[in-house]
C-alpha cells in the first residue's frame, strides 16, 4: 500500500504551531508554571483557561497538556471561531428554485444520451482520468458499533460488508472500462478519507479482507482535521484538566486534507481529470458512474450532486436551491427551510418548488478542488452544531466547529444536478434497526428489491417462502453493475431467496 502523507489539521497543523519560544524553538519540559510564552499566546486568544487547573497535574499532565496545545494554530482556530460565531444569525440571501435548465431529469433522459453518457464515462475511466473519493471518517455509533460505518454488516445474503461492495462496484467498473477499450487493464484510483478516529481499523480491515480484490497501491488512506470543541462565548471545553476536547470536521474537512496532505498535487500527477465523491452510508451507491461521469463531461461543469425528489415536504433532507437571484447553487437544511417553502408546489410541472434532494454523491473537476480549499479556508466559516460535549464536568452542551462536503457548491463557477431514483442509488444506512427510517434492515431490503428486479428482467425465476420482495436476491457487484450482462447467468434459472448470484 501506498504511504500517504498525514493530513494537517487544526490539531496537528503546519509551521509554527508546535513551536512555542519567542525564538522559534521548541519548550523546554514544564516546571511549576505554564510556559509564559504560551501563556501570553493564549491570551491574546482568550483561551488562557486552560492552564486553570495547572497546579492540581502531575509532571506527566503538565507536559500532555503543553504538547496538546502546542499542537493547536491558536490564530487560525481563532480566526475560523470568529468568523463562525459572526456569521450566526446574520441575514442571508433569499432562495429560489434550481433552474429546470441545470437539471438531468430522469424522464426527460433519452437512451441515446444514457448511452453517449455511458460511453463517454467509460473512455474518461480506460484513460486514468477518474479518481473514486470516498468519505468515510465517521464510525457506526448509531449502528450501535464502535467500528468505522464501511466495516458494517447489513444483513446481505454474502454478508459484505459497506467497504467491499463499493470496492467490488470499482473492480466491476475496471473490468467494463477494459473491455471497452479492448486492451489492457484499468485501474480507478481510491482515495479513502478516515478520522482519527477510524483510520487505523479501517486501514486494518482493508488490509485483513486483502483490500477486497484490489491492488493494495491503487488505496490512499488520509485522515481529515480535528477542530476544539467550544463553549457558546467560543472558548474551548476541556476534555480532561489536560486535554482540550476535539472533534472531526465534519466531512467537509476533505477539502482541507486534501490540499494539507498534498494528495492534490498527486492526483495530477496521476493524470486524474475529475473525482466521484461519495459518502460511505448508501449501500446502492454506483461508485465510478460512467453515465454520470460522461453526463459530467458533456455539460462541461465545475461541479454536480446526483440528486432524489423530495418525497414529501417535511422529509428531513437537505435539497438544492438557488442563493439569491442569479446566485450560485447551495444546499438548505432542512431545519433552514420556512414550511410555507417547503410546500410550494410548482404549478407547471407539479413537483414541490424545492424538491431536489442532496444525498452526497458528487463529482468534482481537480482543478475546482483546489479552489475549493483555498476559498473555504479564507471564509474560516463553519458550522455550529450544538451537541453533548465530554468536558471536566462531564458530558455538557457544546458546539462543535463543522464543515460539509456540500460547502463547496457556492464556489463553483458552474453546476449540474442529475436526477437519480431512490430505489436505485440511495439505501442510506444511518440508525440502528428499530428505527422509524434509514436502517441496516430497510437499506438490506431496498438493495434486494432492485436486484430481485434485475434478475427477474433478465429471465430468471425466484422461490422464497415469504411474500414476495420480503426477501429477494442479491447480485454481486462482480457480476453485474447495473443489472447489465445478467441473462447467460439467470435466463430459464430459479433461484431460492435469499441467496446471492456469483460468478
Amino acid at each position: 500500500m501506498r504511504e500517504p502523507t498525514m493530513v494537517v489539521g487544526a490539531d496537528s497543523n503546519a509551521a509554527g504551531a508546535a513551536v512555542g519560544g519567542a525564538d522559534g524553538s521548541p519548550l523546554p519540559p514544564p516546571t511549576s508554571s505554564p510556559p509564559q510564552s504560551l501563556v501570553e499566546r493564549l491570551k491574546d486568544y482568550g483561551q488562557e483557561h486552560v492552564f486553570a487547573l495547572w497546579d492540581e497535574l502531575s509532571p506527566d499532565e503538565r507536559l500532555h497538556l503543553v504538547k496538546d496545545i502546542q499542537s493547536l494554530d491558536l490564530s487560525r482556530i481563532d480566526r475560523i471561531i470568529r468568523c463562525s460565531l459572526r456569521s450566526q444569525g446574520l441575514p442571508v440571501a433569499a432562495i429560489e428554485p434550481v433552474p429546470e435548465s441545470c437539471v438531468s431529469s430522469v424522464e426527460e433522459r433519452t437512451m441515446e444520451e444514457r448511452e453517449r453518457w455511458w460511453k463517454m464515462g467509460l473512455k474518461a475511466i480506460s484513460e486514468g482520468k477518474l479518481a473514486v473519493l470516498l468519505l468515510s471518517g465517521g464510525q457506526g455509533t448509531r449502528l450501535g458499533s464502535s467500528d468505522p460505518k464501511g466495516c458494517f454488516n447489513i444483513g446481505l445474503p454474502s454478508g459484505k460488508s459497506l467497504f467491499q461492495l463499493q470496492a467490488e462496484r470499482i473492480l466491476c467498473v475496471q473490468r467494463l472500462a477494459a473491455q471497452a477499450k479492448n486492451e489492457g487493464s484499468v485501474t480507478i484510483h481510491w482515495y479513502v478519507m478516515t478520522s482519527p478516529f477510524t483510520d487505523d481499523a479501517t486501514r486494518k480491515f482493508f488490509e485483513s479482507h486483502k483490500y477486497f480484490g484490489l491492488e493494495a497501491d491503487q488505496v490512499t488512506f488520509f485522515q481529515q482535521g480535528t477542530q476544539p470543541c467550544i463553549s457558546k462565548d467560543g472558548r474551548y471545553v476541556m476534555e480532561t484538566p489536560f486535554k482540550v476536547a476535539k472533534s472531526p470536521d465534519g466531512n467537509g474537512g476533505v477539502y482541507t486534507a486534501l490540499k494539507s496532505s498534498r494528495l492534490l498535487e498527486d492526483m495530477a500527477a496521476r493524470g486524474i481529470k475529475y473525482v466521484d465523491c461519495y459518502g460511505v452510508d448508501n449501500a446502492l451507491v454506483r461508485v465510478a458512474d460512467p453515465t454520470f461521469l460522461g453526463y459530467f463531461i458533456d455539460k462541461g461543469v465545475a461541479a454536480a450532486a446526483k440528486v432524489v425528489k423530495k418525497a414529501y415536504p417535511q422529509e428531513k433532507v437537505g435539497v438544492f436551491v438557488r442563493r439569491g437571484k442569479g446566485g450560485p447553487l447551495t444546499v438548505v437544511e432542512y431545519s433552514e427551510l420556512d414550511s410555507s417553502l417547503a410546500s410550494a408546489v410548482n404549478q407547471q410541472t407539479g413537483r414541490l418548488r424545492f424538491c431536489w434532494s442532496n444525498v452526497c454523491l458528487h463529482m468534482f473537476t481537480l482543478d475546482f478542488l483546489s479552489q475549493v480549499a483555498d476559498g473555504l479556508e479564507k471564509d474560516g466559516i463553519y458550522h455550529l452544531a450544538e451537541k453533548k460535549v465530554p468536558s471536566i464536568h462531564g458530558y455538557t452542551m457544546g458546539l462543535k466547529l463543522e464543515q460539509f462536503v456540500f460547502d463547496a457548491f457556492p464556489y463553483a463557477p458552474s453546476t449540474a444536478l442529475f436526477e437519480v431514483l431512490r430505489e436505485e442509488e440511495f439505501a442510506p444506512v444511518k440508525n440502528a434497526n428499530g428505527s422509524n427510517y434509514d436502517t441496516p434492515d430497510s437499506a438490506r431490503l431496498l438493495v434486494l428489491r432492485l436486484h430481485t428486479r434485475w434478475v427477474v428482467a433478465a429471465g430468471g425465476f425466484l422461490t422464497h417462502s415469504v411474500p414476495l420482495y420480503a426477501t429477494g436476491v442479491e447480485v454481486s457487484p462482480l457480476c453485474s453493475y447495473t443489472g447489465e450482462n445478467l441473462e447467460s447467468i439467470c435466463r430459464g434459472r430459479t433461484f431460492h431467496a435469499p441467496c446471492e448470484i456469483a460468478f
